[in-house]
């Protein structure tokens, strides 16, 4: 019965996009097309005659045969390059997916910031990852391309809730666009507490969950990132850090400013610690490379950072505390840390990880990583991902 309830649900999907035009493409099928004209009634009583033959076929692969009545996935060894404005929690919000076969499992990517959406260099980072995955980049409700396509007053807040929303149905989307029961989902830094609060959401959706620069309590990862940096520029003597830090004084922080002077000096410490990206990584890539795309990435920054702090320490980011959601997951659990991040201290992330109950959980420690992407994290990234997706 599953599967029937999915095919139907999946495939009157397709119907509504179609007849209602609802999706803007810029670059391949993100939203099906089919002639206007459609037999909706032969077309159901097909779908309904090839689900109930499904539903009596014995053996095999299900999310297979889903898939090869999907849109996205015709067949086994079709490849997936499309990226376009999906209708995602009343508004059009950008997508981009890149993988090599479609049969392969579905990565939905929650990117950080917030406000630092993926997709501008998600090739450098990610494109090896499309021969095992298909790899689902989102730019979040205020972020790069949806900022830029639903431009919001400046006094309209973002808030977990309408992001963890628009997470959900983005994930429910990836499942029936793409033919799958479920997705892994994958997010880092402030992407990792906003997918904590997905999975917590809707845990039926996800297969796995990893976790990276694990974002845990804002209150309490502040207090410790302060803490560690300050030892950091006394013991080294570093007066112009030091000029900057001390005026603070620990968090909570009322003042807008603070957590990025903060961030700022972070930087340079892990920097002496952490292995550097390569050079180019972080380039925007075809597509994004315009003045136009760069002030949108820009405008959007500026303003989801202001409703992560807050004007007075009011934003979404002091609020977060993960803890509050329970620590109860129903899918595996994976969460890498960077041994010199000091923006998400293991202090913090480590006992959360700790608490956790869930069919299966790994912790990896990244040497020579901080908090920002370098090649070790993002192989272990990978690593990561495939261990969940072997995971029955």
């Amino acid at each position: 019965m599953l599967t029937l309830m999915y095919l139907q649900e999946s495939d009157l999907q397709l119907i509504e996009e179609t007849c209602t035009g609802r999706c803007r493409l810029q670059r391949g099928p993100i939203c099906p097309t089919a002639p206007r004209h459609m037999d909706l009634g032969g077309f159901m009583k097909r779908l309904w005659a090839v689900a109930a033959a499904i539903m009596i076929m014995t053996g095999g692969n299900e999310t297979t045969r889903a898939a090869e009545l999907n849109p996205a996935c015709g067949a086994p060894g079709r490849p997936v390059s499309e990226q376009g404005f999906v209708q995602i929690g009343g508004i059009p919000q950008w997508v981009a997916v890149d993988g090599q076969d479609c049969a392969n499992p579905v990565v939905l990517i929650v990117h950080g910031g917030p406000g630092n959406p993926n997709t501008p260099f998600a090739r450098n980072l990610f494109g090896d990852w499309s021969k095992d995955f298909t790899v689902v980049q989102w730019d979040q409700r205020g972020a790069g391309k949806t900022y830029g396509e639903n431009k919001p007053a400046e006094d309209e807040p973002l808030t977990v809730a309408r992001l963890t929303a628009d997470g959900v149905e983005m994930a429910r989307y990836a499942t029936q666009r793409f033919g799958k029961r479920q997705v892994i989902l994958m997010g880092g830094s402030w992407g990792s507490a906003l997918a904590v609060n997905i999975a917590m959401a809707q845990p039926d959706l996800f297969k796995a969950y990893v976790g990276t620069a694990q974002l845990v309590n804002y209150q309490l990862d502040m207090q410790a990132s302060y803490t560690k940096t300050l030892a950091l520029a006394k013991a080294a003597g570093d007066a112009q850090s030091l000029a900057k830090l001390e005026p603070l004084g620990p968090p909570p922080w009322t003042d807008p400013r603070a957590f990025g002077i903060l961030r700022r000096i972070t930087r340079k410490y892990e920097a002496q610690g952490a292995e550097a990206p390569p050079k180019g990584w972080f380039t925007f890539g075809p597509g994004y490379d315009t003045p136009a795309y760069e002030a949108d990435y820009t405008a959007g920054e500026d303003y989801s950072f202001l409703n992560f702090v807050g004007l007075h320490g009011d934003g979404m980011g002091p609020q977060i505390d993960l803890r509050k959601l329970g620590t109860q997951f129903a899918m595996p659990v994976w969460v890498l840390q960077g041994e010199v991040d000091l923006v998400t201290p293991q202090e913090v992330s480590k006992p959360y990880f700790d608490a956790i109950q869930a069919p299966k959980k790994t912790w990896i420690s990244l040497p020579r990583t901080g908090h920002d992407p370098n090649r070790i994290m993002i192989d272990a990234q990978l690593a990561a991902l495939k261990a969940a997706a072997a995971t029955h």
